[in-house]
């Protein structure tokens, strides 16, 4: 465990992308939080099968959640990024469904999962925080069901990118020209929505092509947001405020 940033001083929390909290349930998160975690590049935060005893809150880093086969192949169900609640599952379940990687050295805020029973008991504001990112998990499987079992290729990895880079925008990532660094590869891209490398790479350089995006030495930048959202199979609409425990 590191030294830890105090609650109220949280750089997450002055993103206007998150709701403000303040009064009894920023005290209670400053009082549930037991320490922060560094990990490097490629760790696994948290393992498929594993009953783990924390919860934790990403507070810088980009990471992934994974689900993995006896023979090695893949399902990338998301992409992590600050924010993001993880451990969701072993505090309700007792252990995890799929695994949890780093994809950059990354911040944790950490919990105990054996806490949070007294935030449903006393935190009702905060209880709804922690449903709130359970409903929003089924809502992007839905999505990614969606994509993976219905649109086509150019489709798929075009709704990926815009939600990637919206999420990235809104978080204050995205640099003055309009590009963020994204530590995803093809293989991630391909893994995430059931695609070959070669589809995927092929699909990609036909999106470069066409003046769409521009995608170099791991910089992602939209240059032409509308065509993308012609071709996006469903409506991208940014979220309202995010909860953040």
């Amino acid at each position: 465990m590191k030294s830890m940033v105090k609650c109220s001083d949280c750089p997450l929390r002055k993103l206007d992308v998150f709701e403000e909290t303040r009064g009894k349930e920023l005290e209670f998160i400053t009082q549930l939080k037991s320490g922060e975690m560094t990990v490097d590049p490629r760790t696994r935060i948290l393992d498929e099968g594993v009953n783990s005893p924390h919860v934790f809150t990403v507070l810088s880093g980009w990471g992934l959640r994974e689900k993995t086969l006896e023979d090695g192949r893949r399902q990338i169900m998301n992409f992590v990024m600050p924010g993001d609640l993880l451990g969701l599952q072993a505090a309700m379940f007792d252990v995890m469904d799929h695994s949890v990687e780093a994809l950059t050295s990354m911040t944790l805020c950490v919990f105990q999962r054996s806490d949070l029973a007294n935030l449903f008991h006393t935190q009702p504001g905060l209880a709804h925080t922690v449903v709130w990112h359970a409903a929003r998990g089924e809502r992007l499987m839905d999505a990614n069901l969606l994509s993976i079992g219905r649109c086509t290729a150019r489709e798929r990895i075009v709704q990926a990118l815009l939600i990637i880079f919206g999420k990235a925008e809104r978080l204050g990532l995205v640099s003055r020209d309009g590009s963020v660094d994204v530590p995803i590869t093809q293989q991630h891209i391909a893994d995430a929505l059931g695609l070959s490398l070669v589809h995927t790479n092929r699909t990609l350089k036909a999106l470069i092509a066409d003046g769409l995006v521009a995608w170099r030495a791991g910089r992602l930048r939209i240059i032409d947001s509308e065509g993308m959202q012609k071709i996006a199979p469903i409506e991208v609409i940014p979220p309202r405020r995010l909860p953040l425990i």
